[in-house]
């Protein structure tokens, strides 16, 4: 520092962070006062993220209040210019773009000796989920020690929050200070270091506080259907950070990926002339040939994107790509076209006449001599997304994040609707693909209704997989829990909408066809902006005193040029989903009070047997097992929550599992969530909403909070009800009923302790006589040359009614249906979910 500006003290630097169902809304608070004996300039500096929108800034200068106000920018930067001509401009905020993903907020005001300033800025974004996890970036500089110095960091997150963790991005000096308090669906992350702490040494007077504070979190979710690729590479560069990024990537492939490179400086060149597999030696043979690149001047982008798209036309007409795949050119570039067709805006036109509707386009611009702009027009254009890379230490390391975040695609297809006349200015609700670790997010504005419940249908498709998804959420009972919430802001919901919505419109008016379209488009954001007081590429804050005396500008940034090419081809087998139904053999199992049930009907004999299972918790059995269809049913048992000593345990059923072994798919039904896995993925519901997926054989359709109906190949079903219990119940657990229709087509290979009454026996019930229990009738049955004393009596079927149940009446066998069913019941216990019954028993 200087003489004079060692005489300015920062007495406090607040930064506040309230986050409220992903949307974002940040106060940064600094407090200045001029000590020294003459006048000087004071400055105010912000690094904020570059997806964010400043709302508001205010300062007050020894008690003059500046107040910011968004404009349409022509409108701001004529009474800016009107101030300056009369001398009552007080200075010019500088709004710029960093190197960083971050854009810096600056402003300065010479003030007189003894003054006092105080500075407040606010801005506003979406949080955007990346690998799993939301993170949010707060730019500490505070440039001084301060005695008070805080930052607040309140999460909100209605669905629950899954995970918070406070990573020490500010280096070991600062490890372990972020303290951090959660709860179901509230969070609170304190930085606070003293005026100590902040010290770079013990005795040091400049504070160690320069970087990134982050926070990552993420919610409790679905995660749906599975995941599907295929992709290529193309590439151009000048940089070594990016030929170990694009050797990292290729470490990344797997046999079912199909792939190829493309050169190109001044020449284009193929490293092969169709799509390979990922095989090792494959993988081998393609880093040998990056590392042996050499920059040569030029650069050919539409030459080599004409031949990447031409690579995987011929693989798609040949059949190597399935047409449900994402096929994938990654195009990465240091340089503006220079070779060949240099025109931007030919080069946009002949990329869209050859791109099919199944392939997707993603740019990375390295540097700052790319057209970056260019670069996110032709992927936005063609279903994709861009990605600035700077030309640090770390590029090798953005690269690989980036292809970290588009590899793995798990839909396509997306559609999100709701019913007619329920909402309104809806945001974007068709999206091309579904990212592994991202988020789709679609708003609106719900209409008057009588209603209060807002129901949503979503449907997607991935490479074998069918996907239908029905919600319903009550608004005012969010609402109401909003309003209750310390932790949230105000009107969060309002401004969530408006920014998704002017991000879209912004994306639109840079692919506008025609001046017209974009004006149109152009009013419509300048409408939005201003009305919500976003300052964009549009628009600007105006900051005025009482009374207009002087007035500042904060402009927005224009992004600088920046980045010649790499690029990538290549394609990925697409993942698998499964869709199963279910039948009935009417096997019921669970009640609240004892062991698993089962109610048997023998439609040609036209009664009902009932028997229990006296096994243990954690047990395996076999219900349904048929070699011969490939179908497998699994129940595993869990146990009440405590029982006096010498007590017997109840058990009930906790897990159904369906396996059908010529897909590999398994299909998992527990009381929390319902799994389905095909060998590579695994897919997870809960049980808050309807929906319906299938893979080719297989289909599952879950109703909400209800019953699971799993058809496998048309021919077996198995239906499993949820039945859930008061949670502060001493010894009752949530447990599931299955029921297994008598119609099942399996084969003659069948068994299990449902699956073997699939061939009916014969069975005679004589000897009716008065029992132990005078309200209950005796009888002998014969059955598979076994006489038996079985009980006349009744079960509970809670198919129809969920909560009471009806009344089946059946003759009960005891010892746990010994004699009923083949051997003892402990020949069916299986080691896991997916085991067939070794026959014979």
């Amino acid at each position: 520092y200087s003489k004079e500006t060692c005489f300015l003290s920062i007495f406090h630097y607040k930064v506040e962070s309230r986050i409220t169902s992903r949307f974002c809304h940040t106060t940064v608070k600094s407090s200045v006062v001029n000590s020294g004996p003459n006048a000087q300039s004071i400055g105010f500096n912000v690094q904020i993220p570059k997806r964010a929108f400043i709302t508001n800034f205010t300062m007050n200068v020894n008690g003059i209040m500046f107040v910011g106000s968004v404009k349409e920018k022509t409108v701001a930067r004529n009474l800016y210019a009107q101030a300056r001509a009369r001398g009552k401009a007080a200075g010019l905020v500088r709004y710029r773009t960093t190197h960083n993903d971050m854009e810096t907020f600056k402003t300065e005001v010479h003030v007189p000796p003894g003054s006092k300033i105080e500075f407040e800025l606010h801005y506003q974004e979406m949080m955007q989920r990346k690998l799993g996890f939301y993170e949010h970036s707060l730019y500490l500089q505070p440039g001084r020690l301060v005695p008070q110095f805080q930052v607040d960091v309140y999460i909100y997150e209605p669905s629950g929050i899954a995970s918070v963790e406070t990573p020490n991005t500010l280096g070991e000096h600062f490890s372990g200070m972020a303290k951090l308090t959660s709860s179901k669906d509230k969070a609170h992350v304190v930085f606070k270091p003293s005026l100590q702490q902040q010290r770079k040494c013990e005795n040091c007077t400049t504070s160690a506080i320069d970087g990134i504070f982050t926070v990552k979190y993420d919610v409790l979710r679905d995660s749906n259907a599975g995941e599907l690729h295929y992709w290529s590479l193309l590439f151009h560069f000048k940089m070594k950070q990016t030929v170990e990024a694009m050797q990292t990537i290729l470490d990344d492939l797997t046999m079912d990926d199909y792939f190829s490179i493309v050169d190109f400086n001044h020449n284009v060149r193929c490293w092969s002339e169709e799509l390979v597999p990922g095989s090792t030696i494959q993988v081998a043979e393609a880093k040998k040939y990056i590392q042996n690149i050499k920059p040569n001047g030029g650069t050919n982008i539409n030459e080599a994107l004409m031949r990447a798209v031409q690579m995987l036309v011929k693989a798609s007409n040949q059949g190597m790509i399935d047409p449900r795949s994402v096929s994938m050119i990654m195009l990465v570039s240091d340089g503006d076209p220079t070779v060949g067709e240099i025109k931007l805006s030919a080069i946009q036109k002949n990329l869209k006449k050859v791109m099919r509707e199944e392939f997707s386009l993603f740019s990375l611009g390295i540097g700052f001599d790319v057209d970056y702009d260019f670069l996110e027009r032709i992927a936005m254009e063609n279903r994709g997304a861009a990605q600035r890379i700077y030309t640090s230490h770390d590029a090798s390391d953005q690269i690989r994040r980036f292809y970290s975040q588009v590899s793995s695609p798990l839909l396509r297809k997306i559609t999100v609707q709701f019913p007619e006349d329920s909402v309104s200015d809806v945001t974007q609700n068709h999206f091309d693909k579904y990212f592994s670790g991202s988020e789709l997010v679609v708003a609106g504005k719900v209409l008057p209704s009588e209603s209060t419940t807002l129901n949503s249908f979503t449907t997607a498709f991935a490479d074998r997989l069918d996907l239908s998804l029905q919600t319903e959420a009550d608004y005012l009972e969010l609402d109401a829990a909003l309003a209750q919430q310390q932790h949230a802001f105000t009107g969060f919901a309002r401004q969530m909408w408006a920014y998704i919505t002017v991000n879209q419109l912004l994306a639109e008016r840079s692919l506008a066809p025609t001046a017209g379209k974009k004006r149109k488009i152009t009013q419509r954001i300048l409408t939005l902006a201003v009305e919500h007081q976003f300052v964009t590429p549009l628009t600007a804050l105006l900051v005025e005193s009482e009374e207009a005396k002087e007035r500042l500008l904060a402009d927005s940034p224009k992004d600088p040029k920046q980045g010649s090419g790499m690029a990538a081809l290549g394609g990925r087998t697409p993942v698998q989903m499964v869709h199963i139904t279910v039948v009935c053999l009417c096997v019921f199992c669970g009640t609240v009070e004892n062991d698993p049930h089962f109610i048997v009907h023998l439609p040609k004999n036209n009664m009902d047997v009932c028997f229990n299972i006296d096994s243990e918790p954690g047990h395996i059995l076999n219900l349904v097992s048929d070699p011969g269809a490939g179908v497998v049913v699994n129940g595993q048992l869990v146990g009440s929550k405590r029982v006096e000593e010498k007590e017997k345990v109840n058990t009930y059923f906790g897990i159904i599992s369906v396996f059908y072994q010529p897909d590999g798919i398994r299909v998992s039904v527990s009381t929390d969530r319902i799994d389905l896995t095909d060998g590579r993925n695994n897919h997870s519901f809960t049980w808050g909403a309807t929906a319906d997926i299938t893979q080719d054989r297989v289909k599952v359709s879950i109703v909400k909070d209800s019953k699971v109906m799993v058809t496998v190949d048309d021919k077996i079903t198995v239906m499993v009800l949820l039945h859930r219990v008061w949670k502060k119940h001493p010894t009752h657990v949530d447990y599931l009923g299955l029921y297994i229709p008598s119609n099942n087509q399996y084969s003659s290979q069948a068994h299990g302790l449902i699956g073997q009454f699939g061939q009916e026996p014969e069975v005679r019930v004589f000897n009716l006589h008065q029992g132990a229990d005078p309200l209950k009738k005796e009888a002998t049955m014969e059955v598979k040359g076994n006489k038996l004393v079985v009980t006349r009596g009744w079960q509970k079927d809670y198919r129809r009614d969920n909560k009471r149940g009806s009344d089946v009446f059946c003759w009960f066998i005891h010892n746990s249906g010994k004699g009923f069913i083949d051997g003892h019941y402990t020949n069916y216990l299986v080691p896991r979910l997916d085991s067939f019954l070794p026959l014979p028993l």
